[in-house]
């Protein structure tokens, strides 16, 4: 196989991926997940109150993720950083912050209280929202025996439209309740959320089965926030808020508007630039950096929809930052070329050897540079890991669109285009054979 034969076939190879690019970007305005600071929303770092242990803060991690899930929230991020002992929550599109922190926040200790065993002057103060003094109660059963939890429309005549969290016990739980429900008929019992009394039923008969309701005055987001919590469990650790930051979407999406914009002049520099210094390879450029984009939109897209990217402004500046790094591998090239045959060699030959030294120093130079992303992404925490991920991307989607079409094209333009118009191509001066 010649050298022309081995340079279509890079150009093959590359179409091949164009289309697959093509088709996992389009169509390109929802593809890519928009991160929480262009969409506006909750941002939350909850880190422990003492040093934990990786099982209790990887359970915490399941706990809160649950608790996220319950809240309805779509492309939601919930995430262990600093090594272990933070978790960064996201939360596009919440309108509402105070529920989604008190849903977070929450130890998630449920304990179902007799109210008879209160002091008297306490009893009658039992109602919702009532909270019970640490060490004033003893609970005759703990939520820990709690296996689901859902929300739903209550089956109430008497409150129509409300809602209600329905529970399930375990087999243990589900004989405790019978128990506890025999003994306190034309009782109150409360049902107690981290201390907060969240109902207190008057038991009308023995609860029997394994199944149990909690009623009160929910709108539907609180009965799914309860339902959450409840079902996902305690927290094995006490969290603090360490960081929260709510963005407003109209500021997100200015600020990704004013982005693009500044990228777009910087590129239509970039391009004048390249078409005055190189001429024709400028044009090459041109067609390279297009190609380049292409790889690099379609990786992003690709990442999108397995959810595991979403676009926020760090991650802008990183593609800002690979698309001026892919113009340099490009000034590599065309530089070689020109020195090569400012040094005597034919136009074919300073091709071949002028871009295969150009290609090794572009990777070492993009070696160290990913090299130095590399910890970013693995110990930054939120959107910064964002930046790191887009220019590692970049820098392997430079080099792909180096290989595989800035070299090959420079080369078949050695072979004939060039001898016949050196100064069209700003390398006058060299041998045709």
């Amino acid at each position: 196989m010649d050298a022309k034969q081995k340079n279509y076939i890079a150009l093959a190879v590359l179409a091949v991926l164009l289309v697959g690019s093509f088709w996992s970007f389009w169509p390109p305005n929802k593809t890519i997940t928009q991160g929480l600071d262009l969409r506006g929303g909750l941002s939350v770092i909850l880190t422990p109150t003492t040093k934990a242990d990786a099982a209790s803060m990887q359970r915490a991690l399941t706990i809160i993720n649950n608790r996220v899930n319950g809240l309805g929230v779509s492309e939601a991020t919930v995430q262990l950083e600093n090594d272990n002992q933070a978790i960064l929550v996201q939360l596009p599109g919440i309108k509402d912050a105070k529920a989604a922190l008190d849903a977070l926040g929450t130890t998630g200790q449920l304990e179902f209280v007799e109210v008879a065993s209160l002091p008297t002057t306490m009893q009658a103060q039992i109602k919702e929202g009532f909270v019970l003094p640490k060490g004033s109660y003893t609970a005759a059963l703990k939520g820990d025996v709690v296996t689901k939890a859902t929300a739903g429309a209550s089956t109430d005549k008497l409150t129509p439209g409300a809602y209600e969290v329905s529970m399930v016990f375990n087999q243990a739980g589900a004989e405790a309740w019978a128990k506890i429900t025999a003994a306190n008929v034309n009782k109150q019992v409360a049902i107690v959320l981290d201390g907060r009394v969240q109902s207190a039923p008057v038991i009308q008969e023995t609860i029997s089965g394994g199944e149990s309701r909690i009623s009160g005055s929910f709108t539907p987001a609180q009965a799914r926030q309860l339902a959450a919590v409840l079902e996902s469990g305690a927290l094995p650790v006490d969290l603090k808020f360490s960081q929260t930051e709510v963005v407003g979407p109209t500021l997100g999406q200015d600020s990704l508007t004013q982005g693009v914009t500044a990228a777009l002049i910087g590129l239509a520099i970039v391009a004048v630039y390249f078409l005055i210094y190189y001429r024709g390879l400028g044009v090459v450029n041109w067609f390279a950096l297009a190609v380049f984009f292409m790889l690099y939109i379609g990786v992003l897209s690709a990442l999108s929809r397995a959810g595991q990217f979403a676009l926020s402004l760090p991650g802008l500046a990183g593609i800002v930052l690979s698309i001026g790094m892919a113009a340099d591998t490009s000034v590599l090239i065309f530089e070689r070329f020109g020195e090569e045959v400012g040094m005597g060699r034919t136009y074919r030959s300073a091709a071949k050897s002028g871009s295969w030294h150009a290609i090794l120093t572009s990777l070492d130079a993009d070696a160290v540079t990913f090299a130095s992303a590399v910890p970013l992404f693995m110990f930054a925490i939120g959107p910064v890991r964002g930046f790191a991920l887009t220019l590692m991307i970049g820098l392997v989607c430079d080099l792909v669109a180096a290989i595989l079409f800035t070299i090959p094209v420079v080369r078949l333009l050695a072979e004939n285009v060039v001898p016949k118009m050196p100064a069209a191509f700003g390398v006058a001066g060299g041998r045709s054979k």
